[in-house]
């Protein structure tokens, strides 16, 4: 049936509008760039995908986890925090969340941020038992001590860390010092991941506290040793992770949660840009590996998120609809 001229222009009309609101719904949004690789490659890509994949006009704006956090709740911006490590503001963030400020979108790290104490993974393939701390107890010896002979050698974090209060507390709960090691301060992070690194290159025993994700355990296959305790929740919050813990008891770290959050006006705004948000995580494993390939290349957040859209279709594509993935890609066709 013919379409009267006047009625196909108010058809044409219509749907010239519709898809105008589609494409401005989204409007302008700042991304917090955080000044670490993890969370500066995450805001790149989100800028890339909302840019290109939901016609928004996004733009990375300088961050950190409490001003960031902080802003979002007092001033509606930035729009989006992609890596935000929730428990060093959760009271502040479940009370903009509860006052209708802010929306958690999902974890941006699905396995959450990771912390243990670590064995080589050549070490375990000759003697599986190295995987339990019952195994590195009683091979204690090992793990030769810098500078005494008679003593073994844990490497735990640089003074003045978050790190170095637990680490200290688990050291003591697991009576490591009565076991002959003693708690050596590696001095900064590059003294700890440098220890690592030394003893890769060498094939020699090592024995400490790291964390993921991060470049180091991307390059380096490590083993988390396995306290046999589990995780007691409620004691690490109270006593482990406190410095004046006087009866510390053996528990494994419980993970840090890391989230991706949003202020409610733009996840009201545009909930298909929010839905991605909601669905896009990274598995520590493949973070690991891509902050590994920013350190061997010294690459920034922006180089890094072409080389992982480029590379890694099969992880991102899964985030968004089969159309904003063929603009993406076209997108990507064009760098």
């Amino acid at each position: 049936m013919r379409i009267p001229t006047v009625a196909a222009s108010a058809v044409t009309l219509i749907l010239a509008s519709a898809s105008s609101f589609a494409s401005e719904s989204c409007g302008k949004v700042s991304i917090a760039d955080m000044n670490w690789n993890s969370a500066t490659l995450i805001a790149n890509i989100d800028r890339f995908i909302l840019e290109h994949g939901y016609d928004c006009d996004a733009e990375l704006v300088p961050g950190d986890t409490m001003p960031t956090g902080t802003s979002m709740i007092e001033k509606g911006e930035p729009d989006i925090a992609p890596e935000l490590w929730s428990n060093s503001m959760k009271d502040a963030l479940d009370k903009g969340v509860a006052e209708k400020r802010l929306r958690i979108a999902g974890k941006s790290l699905s396995d959450g941020g990771e912390e243990g104490f670590w064995v080589p993974q050549y070490m375990v393939d000759k003697d599986p038992s190295l995987a339990s701390i019952q195994g590195v107890i009683a091979n204690a010896k090992l793990f030769e001590h810098p500078e005494d002979p008679d003593r073994s050698a844990f490497i735990g974090c640089p003074a003045g860390w978050n790190c170095q209060i637990t680490g200290g507390n688990l050291f003591k709960a697991l009576d490591l010092e009565g076991a002959g090691f003693d708690l050596i301060d590696p001095g900064s992070s590059a003294g700890l991941s440098g220890s690592i690194a030394r003893a890769y290159e060498r094939q020699k025993p090592w024995f400490g506290y790291y964390w993921a994700p991060t470049a180091v355990l991307g390059k380096y296959k490590m083993v988390k040793v396995d306290f046999g305790s589990g995780v007691d929740l409620e004691h690490y919050l109270t006593c482990t992770s406190k410095a004046d813990c006087e009866t510390p008891k053996a528990t494994m770290y419980p993970p840090s949660p890391v989230h991706t959050v949003t202020t409610e006006a733009f996840a009201s705004r545009a909930p298909g840009a929010y839905k991605y948000l909601s669905t896009r995580a990274f598995k520590n494993v493949q973070m690991n590996q891509l902050l590994a390939w920013m350190e061997e290349n010294q690459a920034d957040g922006d180089i890094a998120m072409e080389h992982f859209l480029k590379n890694y279709e099969s992880t991102w594509s899964p985030w968004v609809s089969d159309a904003v993935a063929g603009k993406v890609k076209a997108a990507l066709d064009n760098l």
